[in-house]
């Protein structure tokens, strides 16, 4: 059985956001998704469009491929005998729309603060907390739990290049391997869940529990991987491809701009320096008009310049994110 998934993205108020369904009541939320029917779709994109019109009434426009998931017992139905799925995902950008319920089925639809999904992944204040107080202690745990040194030398090295918790750089790109590394240390609520021989009461995995969960909120199945698949892709992206501007307004000062790229890179950017790199870069043009919308002194307004992508051939936002843990 094929699943097509859509980590469907857009921002509002300097957050990135990620589409959500619920189709029924104390159901952990789920991305858009549905079963490819290879008699009715034409390719796996047009399954995938059809089921996000279908499910959320939303229209896409840009979207890729990611990944193929298929890791075995992932799905309820194949813990009890049904076949097993196999799961594309798939990443989609959208400027911020109203989302209402489509289709036949009673499904509830919400945009959600991707950071509520990945707490540890948002440094724009600062190291997140959730960190020392949870992923380093945890994570030190698993490493002494196996008895073989060979392997606890392996666990920490993993540990230090994803979490830089030997005080390296933070490689803001390591989104999936980072929740990988959680899953597999038992930190996250999905690797409790699927784990045959640790019980969870039905009470556990209801909607209420979500919010208490330490280690940011669960989804169904393999869709939290597909969302950090969606994450790390999109802030490789955005470095050599002007895709932030699929989520922009048509105007926009440069400040939201920066803000933008701060709130999808997970970091703070140099003010002066990130100015120099866009017009460097070419990447926006002055519309000769002025926002009084900023709280402040009117700033200028600007728009993407579509020619550059004709004049190099991998135009983006190149600029650091400012981010570094310290040795401990």
């Amino acid at each position: 059985m094929i699943e097509l998934a859509a980590a469907i993205v857009t921002l509002a108020e300097e957050a990135p956001k990620i589409l959500l369904v619920r189709s029924e009541a104390g159901q952990r939320a789920s991305l858009p998704c549905g079963p490819f029917d290879p008699a009715g779709h034409r390719t796996l994109e047009e399954g995938l469009r059809t089921w996000v019109r279908e499910q959320t009434d939303l229209h896409l426009g840009y979207v890729e491929q990611l990944y193929t998931f298929g890791d075995r017992f992932r799905d309820p139905t194949e813990r009890v005998g049904g076949p097993r799925p196999v799961s594309v995902g798939y990443l989609a950008l959208v400027r911020q729309t109203a989302v209402k319920n489509a289709g036949k089925g009673p499904a509830e639809t919400a945009w959600g603060d991707w950071y509520r999904y990945f707490p540890w992944e948002d440094w724009r204040e600062g190291p997140p907390a959730i960190l020392d107080a949870l992923i380093a202690p945890g994570l030190e745990a698993w490493i002494a739990e196996n008895a073989d040194k060979t392997e606890r030398q392996r666990r920490r090295e993993r540990v230090n290049l994803a979490f830089a918790i030997g005080g390296g750089a933070w490689d803001n790109e390591k989104v999936l391997d980072r929740y990988e590394l959680l899953y597999e240390a038992g930190l996250v609520f999905e690797a409790a869940f699927d784990r045959e021989h640790i019980e969870i009461r039905r009470a556990e995995i209801g909607r209420a529990a979500e919010p208490n969960l330490k280690s940011g909120a669960a989804l169904i199945k393999d869709h939290r991987r597909i969302m950090a698949t969606a994450m790390g892709r999109l802030r490789a992206k955005i470095k050599y491809r002007p895709v932030i501007f699929e989520l922009m307004a048509p105007t926009f000062t440069l400040l939201q701009l920066q803000r933008a790229v701060e709130a999808l890179s997970g970091g703070r950017l140099h003010k002066q320096n990130f100015r120099r790199l866009v017009a460097h870069e070419g990447l926006v043009e002055p519309t000769g008009q002025m926002s009084g919308a900023t709280g402040g002194r009117p700033a200028e307004l600007f728009r993407f310049r579509r020619e550059v992508v004709h004049e190099r051939p991998a135009p983006g936002v190149r600029a650091p994110v400012r981010v570094r843990r310290q040795a401990r």
